[in-house]
């Protein structure tokens, strides 16, 4: 394993790699240090992201100590690893372990470049929109292209495109002669969750903003929001929703322009702020009014990287999205 041979490299530890352990994890990892031997158990994974983080939860409290191997984890998500206690150990050697009497922590090695898999045309800027749709409400895989574009304001080539792409991908499959549906919808919404951070959301960010007054932001739920022009995400919509969590950054989703907000919420452009807004990008809305469809608020809260967000994103899941996905 190449993660362990870089940790030899940078660190001098030899640990060796065992295919055994409980079922439900990966293997474990042997070594010794400072005279002293340790057995981990490791959960393996090629890339490891947000929407993860409950599993290994439940895993550590199940088999300590607990380390996740991968090629790559973002600094956030290390962040909240470090804060729950959960070892990790990627391909370039990097390293946190803090178990009984042994604290090892190597952050300083260069993350090593990989040929990128190529996503597909389901997984372009306009293909995220489509799939997005698809995910809300997956009778539209069966209209006429020209419905699809009616009711998304995707043209007619782009869609053919992500059709195909999904079909290729395994995501779409036929039913009988004329009918499709989507299959592995969780796994699509992981991989779509991925690719709407880094491909998508940077291009819908209207401004960044704070509150001319202060004691706008801690009584955000009396702002007076326009009615099918602006909506609640991120952890906000995590609050209205579940009632769970306490917003420590505020989202917004709209079609007012950026001179709009301003006026109507007492707003004022600064780049460090608490306030977010981004174009919205869906053509429908579900019941929840001025709150975004509860798949996005899932999605926002977990791409934080943030445990209590990622709790809310869970409840979210299970009392909206669990029977649908």
């Amino acid at each position: 394993m190449e993660a362990i041979d870089q940790l030899k490299n940078n660190t001098g530890i030899k640990a060796n790699w065992k295919n055994v352990g409980p079922k439900e994890l990966d293997g474990t990892m042997a070594f010794e240090y400072n005279g002293h031997k340790y057995v981990v158990y490791i959960e393996a994974k090629t890339g490891f992201r947000n929407y993860q983080l409950p599993m290994l939860i439940e895993l550590k409290r199940k088999y300590q100590p607990l380390m996740v191997i991968a090629e790559h984890i973002f600094p956030k998500i290390k962040e909240e690893l470090r804060t729950l206690g959960i070892g990790y150990l990627e391909t370039n050697g990097n390293i946190f372990f803090k178990y009984d009497n042994i604290f090892l922590w190597n952050d300083g090695q260069k993350r090593m470049e990989k040929h990128k898999t190529k996503l597909g045309r389901a997984f372009t800027k306009t293909g995220l929109k489509l799939v997005f749709h698809f995910l809300l409400n997956e009778d539209l895989v069966n209209k006429t292209y020209r419905e699809i574009a009616l009711e998304t304001g995707i043209g007619f080539g782009n869609i053919n495109f992500v059709i195909t792409d999904l079909k290729e991908q395994g995501y779409l499959i036929p039913l009988d002669k004329d009918n499709y549906k989507l299959t592995n919808k969780k796994e699509l919404l992981n991989k779509w969750m991925d690719a709407y951070e880094v491909k998508l959301k940077p291009d819908l960010l209207v401004g960044t903003f704070r509150f001319l007054k202060d004691q706008d932001f801690l009584n955000w739920k009396t702002l007076p929001i326009q009615n099918k022009k602006t909506w609640w995400g991120g952890e906000p919509a995590g609050d209205l929703l579940t009632k769970y969590l306490q917003p420590g950054k505020l989202t917004l989703y709209t079609l007012e322009r950026r001179n709009e907000l301003i006026k109507h919420y007492r707003l004022v452009p600064d780049e460090q702020g608490n306030v977010k807004a981004y174009q919205k990008f869906w053509q429908y809305d579900e019941d929840n009014k001025n709150v975004v469809p509860p798949l996005l608020a899932y999605v926002d809260l977990m791409n934080t990287g943030d445990r209590r967000c990622i709790e809310t994103a869970q409840k979210i899941y299970d009392g909206y999205l669990q029977d649908k996905l």
